[in-house]
């Protein structure tokens, strides 16, 4: 920009330099030619009043054969047109004028000029004639350079000015484009209104200023977008990454490093990581080969004991066709233990049904076939009735669980006090406590809580009922109720055979038993503790739990 400034002024100087000396030429020419045509016409005038006065007299006092140095030549013409005198040389040796066109205007007009030019010799000449009362005609002509010879002859002139000037042009125009220059150079664009500012700069600056407001209140705008969008996705529990084309990160949360166990270390160092060396797995790798081929892919992977989907949708710029995908990664660890449970609970519920089921088939079979001795028929018909009504508490059970899990438990919530119930609960265990010589107390103050009043009694039965069939012999078993700490809670403790550390985790899941034989041996449906658990989670309850092997367990349920 410096040196296009700088040599636009040089060429301007020198463009105006040249046309103001081709302007100065042509009009000091022209000056100089009216000057002397108008020296000629006023010489004519006095030569014509000599010669009126003085007649051949006068011509004779310049001189026969010229005055030997004006620079005018004088012609004095007779009315045929012979030469009677001229200045510069003898008039006897001279053509006949009469044909010339200054003194053919002259005759007939009484005065004429004309102008005749010498290629050659780059002259012009001007004639100007005028016609004497006798009918002679007295002409004066001058010689002088033509107007392009008076141009060449300034040549030398305007090469010494050109060279001058643009010496001088070049210098200024230096000391001028810097000027010009360095407040630009100076120019801070965050701040262009603190620099020295020229009325030709100032829309600049102000544009600039402009485009600084619009370029904050965008970068505000993307950084407000940009905390959002990283507050999102840090507080994400799934694992979210952005891949480009050729599989390299462009961003990730810290959920997908933990997630795949990955070293992000060494990409930093490199400036790009492969999403690809994040996990080796082929399940991964099958997932985003599909995604950046354009294919949504989906993948269920099983890493450090959990279970996670890999989803993967590609992501295509339609501007300029460019690729990558989205790989967000789902712990789907507790919707795959639901998966098992829900088959392992419809294995178990088969098997449950189907025991007491072939066993009453198999009773009834036996009577139909009169095989049964009628000493034996109350027998047999108490083995049936058994059975059917194991089925019937199992299903029962099975019910009470399904509208636990909708949380349709058809009864309404009221005030009920735990201690009330717990009491009723030791009263109805007090046959089955003695039968296995355990011994049952409560102690406690009352405890009001709002919910529903069968499914609180069948929680802290099922716990009590537990606690007295688990029990070694002659063993305790404890129910206490209170508020401890604002909390209404219940809290059944027994000094039975405790619970395997390994089994703790389980037992409330459904149809599971820490000894299967000996739980059989003793009854139940092995959905009990189930039962507490969901009822727990309707009332907004917790239940927590101690036990030592061969010690003992306490069970506690807080409201």
């Amino acid at each position: 920009m410096r040196r296009k400034i700088y040599w636009n002024i040089c060429l301007a100087a020198l463009f105006s330099m040249f046309l103001a000396t081709i302007l100065t030429s042509v009009f000091l020419w022209r000056s100089a030619t009216r000057q002397m045509e108008s020296e000629i016409r006023a010489e004519v005038q006095y030569l014509k009043a000599a010669a009126e006065l003085s007649g051949q007299a006068y011509f004779d006092s310049l001189g026969s054969h010229g005055d030997g140095g004006r620079s005018n030549r004088i012609t004095w013409v007779d009315a045929d047109g012979s030469v009677r005198y001229d200045s510069y040389t003898d008039s006897t040796g001279l053509e006949n004028h009469a044909e010339r066109p200054e003194i053919v205007q002259a005759f007939q007009e009484g005065k004429g000029q004309s102008i005749r030019r010498s290629d050659t010799l780059a002259k012009q000449t001007y004639y100007y004639a005028m016609r004497l009362t006798d009918g002679s005609v007295i002409r004066v002509a001058s010689t002088m350079d033509s107007q392009f010879a008076a141009l060449l002859g300034t040549l030398p002139w305007m090469a010494a000015m050109a060279v001058l000037i643009f010496v001088l042009t070049m210098f200024l125009a230096h000391v001028q484009t810097a000027k010009i220059v360095e407040p630009i150079n100076q120019l801070d664009p965050e701040h262009p209104e603190e620099g020295i500012v020229y009325d030709e700069l100032a829309p600049l600056v102000r544009r600039l200023m402009k485009q600084n407001d619009t370029i904050r209140r965008q970068m505000e705008t993307l950084r407000e977008k940009q905390e959002e969008f990283t507050a999102i996705t840090e507080n994400m529990k799934e694992g979210f990454i952005i891949v480009d084309s050729k599989a390299d990160v462009i961003s990730y949360n810290n959920s997908a490093v933990q997630i795949l166990g990955a070293d992000m270390a060494p990409g930093r160092e490199n400036g790009q990581v492969n999403v690809l060396s994040m996990n080796r797995s082929s399940g991964f790798r099958r997932v985003v080969d599909a995604a950046l081929n354009g294919e949504r892919g989906e993948e269920t992977l099983s890493m450090n004991g959990r279970y996670y989907q890999i989803i993967a949708n590609p992501v295509i710029e339609e501007a300029d066709g460019r690729k990558g995908a989205v790989v967000v990664i789902l712990d789907v660890t507790e919707q795959q233990n639901r998966e098992e449970l829900r088959r392992e609970f419809t294995a178990n519920v088969s098997h449950e049904l189907k025991t007491p089921l072939t066993s009453i088939s198999g009773y009834a079979e036996i009577m139909k076939n009169g095989l049964v001795q009628p000493a034996d028929m109350g027998r047999f018909s108490e083995k049936i009735y058994s059975e059917a009504q194991r089925l019937i508490t199992l299903i029962g059970d099975i019910i009470k669980l399904s509208q636990l899990d909708e949380e349709k438990v058809p009864i309404q919530k009221t005030s009920v006090d735990l201690y009330q119930i717990a009491s009723n609960v030791v009263g109805r265990l007090r046959d089955l406590a003695k039968a296995n010589q355990v011994s049952v107390t409560l102690t406690g103050t009352p405890a009001v809580v709002q919910g529903a009043e069968q499914i609180l009694d069948e929680m802290i039965f099922n716990v009590c009922e537990n606690a007295v069939k688990y029990n070694r012999k002659y063993g305790d078993v404890s129910v206490t109720v209170g508020v401890e700490n604002g909390h209404p809670t219940v809290a059944v403790k027994d000094t039975g055979i405790g619970i395997p550390e390994q089994d703790q985790e389980r037992i409330f899941e459904r149809f599971y038993r820490v000894d299967k034989s000996h739980s059989r041996q003793i009854g139940g449906t092995g959905l009990g503790l189930s039962i507490v658990k969901h009822g727990a989670i309707y009332h907004k309850a917790k239940v927590e739990m101690q036990s030592t092997l061969g010690v003992g367990t306490e069970i506690r349920i807080i409201f």
